[in-house]
């Protein structure tokens, strides 16, 4: 059985609000408690790996194990992103660079392994395993888009929400409108929700000086957690009752 869930509108929503709650989260270890990124990076990884075991054991798809796996991969690119940018000090823009290859070749491995990437049918654990790292290294890339926009540009978080939407847009407009992959636009829209979520976490978290609204990191996330749990829980497929024609 497939065990992701079918690409549509609520998907795409939900994966939204999961990488603003994966950047205000990360910025909670990091940040707030003042772990640090390397240490707040070790804890996340830890956290995918547990996730990842169980959602490659799982026998069919299960919404909120499914969305678990998506938040520990958002949480671990948010510090992960931020400690090539910073500590290891590649910047914004070497980070990128080293994310964008990162990415690429796990999608080339991906496809030289078996014979292709498309994202609507992954039922085999090695195609899971790729399909789940291909994911983290989205994520992580995205993080880095996201904070050289909004930073480096000058733009802002707003700004930089701005700018990401429209991107997300033109995407929509393509799979519409022209006959272009639909697997190439999943991915170009999987990276853009990315720094989209990241903008908007760091909208709501970051002081009123930084531009942003400074509602602080645990209340934000904790509001963004109660979000994103009703969304599953509204979308997850309900069980068939006994006899119901299918």
């Amino acid at each position: 059985m497939n065990k992701v869930p079918q690409v549509t509108l609520a998907f795409w929503i939900i994966k939204i609000c999961a990488t603003t709650l994966g950047e205000t989260g990360g910025d909670v270890l990091s940040m707030t408690l003042s772990l640090g990124y390397a240490v707040s990076t070790a804890i996340f990884f830890g956290l995918f790996g547990l996730t990842l075991a169980a959602q490659v054991s799982a026998r069919a798809y299960r919404p909120f194990l499914y969305w678990a796996v998506i938040l520990t991969t958002t949480m671990a690119g948010t510090t992960t992103s931020d400690y090539l940018d910073r500590t290891a000090g590649l910047g914004y823009v070497g980070g990128s660079l080293v994310l964008v290859t990162a990415l690429l070749a796990m999608l080339a491995l991906w496809r030289f392994s078996t014979g292709s990437v498309a994202v609507n049918n992954i039922t085999t654990p090695k195609v899971e395993v790729f399909y789940w790292f291909t994911i983290l290294f989205s994520n992580t890339l995205g993080t880095a888009l996201g904070d050289f926009v909004a930073d480096t540009s000058g733009i802002g978080y707003e700004g930089g929400a701005l700018v990401f939407g429209a991107a997300l847009a033109f995407v929509a407009i393509a799979y519409f409108k022209t006959r272009i992959s639909r697997t190439i636009l999943f991915w170009m829209a999987f990276v853009l929700t990315r720094p989209l979520g990241a903008t908007l976490g760091d909208e709501l978290t970051k002081s009123h000086a930084k531009g942003g609204l400074d509602l602080g990191t645990i209340r934000s996330s904790l509001v963004i957690a109660m979000v994103l749990i009703a969304l599953v829980a509204f979308t997850a497929p309900r069980p068939r009752k006994h006899g119901q024609r299918t």
